[in-house]
């Protein structure tokens, strides 16, 4: 006969099914003295915050792991926690050698629960939803730029169109072709959901489809100039690719060469043992200045993304007769 509810429930209260279930759940026990300020931990919380078990610790033993951003805030709210009413969460940073972590401090403040000056709460590690909610701020700051980028795009695809064609048909039909290509390229950038089929791609192939927005005769047959070798780029090197050309590219249509009937653009590209050298140099455009402005999110991001995955680098030689960008890259990383 199966156990009724009520028969069940005086299991939930054993010692060692409560122990069950807090490691189920992830979660960490500490108790704080508030007047000798020592703290009592189980063996998850010392292994969380990368401490010997049983070591005799205090707070100020644990600020020492937790990342200097945020010590301060920490320690301020943890010792006003006895005057917040109610529960109480605190997240924050600590460094064990290279690795951060994020740690969620959580407890009963205006002293509940408190038993001979001890107080009771618990660490949760939080790191994979915090990485995982910067992710979506860095996903929705880049669709952001990205879209006011598009709009830009499309308003100077539309001056060039015009000064090309004599009538609205074709200005119609060339419009649409480049806004095609444009699309194109965008998802080169973000490929699309299920996509199956092995993303690997010939540079050249790359620059292509990219560029052909952009060029007022047809890829690469007018002011547009590509010379690079035979090479195969990977899937996730495509991506951080598309998004440095399609970044340069945006910056040149606003205030570089593209701006103009009279600029060109040439990417040259040397491979050799150690890197791989791409070079994206303007010519024929508006005299341009190293702006004396911060960097804005797109050159951020490019930087990053470029340093990060590539493991490169990306410099800018703000010639006066024209922009030249040198972009270098590990060869080992271009095919994944």
């Amino acid at each position: 006969m199966a156990a009724t509810a009520e028969q069940l429930k005086p299991l939930l209260w054993e010692p060692k099914n409560l122990v069950r279930a807090i490691e189920a759940a992830g979660v960490t026990l500490w108790s704080w003295n508030v007047d000798t300020d020592a703290l009592a931990m189980d063996d998850g919380a010392y292994d969380l915050w990368g401490i010997p078990r049983n070591t005799d610790v205090k707070f100020e033993d644990l600020s020492a792991h937790i990342h200097p951003a945020d010590r301060d805030r920490v320690r301020a709210a943890f010792n006003a926690t006895r005057s917040i009413v109610g529960p109480y969460e605190i997240d924050f940073r600590i460094m064990l050698g290279e690795e951060l972590k994020w740690i969620s401090a959580r407890g009963q403040g205006d002293d509940v629960g408190m038993v001979q000056r001890i107080m009771f709460g618990i660490f949760i590690d939080v790191t994979g939803r915090k990485q995982a909610e910067e992710g979506r701020e860095l996903l929705a700051g880049e669709m952001s730029h990205r879209v006011k980028n598009l709009l830009t795009i499309a308003s100077g695809l539309t001056a060039i169109t015009s000064r090309s064609t004599s009538t609205t048909d074709d200005m119609a039909r060339e419009l649409t072709q480049r806004l095609t290509a444009l699309g194109r390229a965008h998802d080169l950038v973000r490929p699309v959901p299920g996509q199956t089929v092995a993303a690997s791609a010939l540079l050249g192939d790359l620059l292509t489809v990219l560029l052909a927005p952009y060029d007022d005769l047809g890829a690469f047959s007018g002011r547009i100039r590509v010379s690079v070798p035979r090479m195969s780029v990977g899937e996730s090197s495509t991506t951080i690719l598309a998004l440095v050309v399609h970044e340069l590219a945006t910056n040149s249509l606003k205030y570089g060469a593209l701006s103009v009937d009279t600029g060109t653009l040439d990417i040259s590209c040397s491979a050799r043992d150690e890197a791989v050298t791409v070079v994206w140099t303007e010519t024929g455009g508006p005299e341009v200045e190293e702006p004396s402005v911060v960097r804005g999110y797109g050159s951020k991001l490019l930087a990053r993304s470029v340093a990060g995955h590539l493991r490169g680098s990306i410099a800018y030689d703000w010639k006066k007769d024209g922009l030249v960008v040198t972009l270098k890259v590990d060869p080992t990383r271009l095919a994944d």
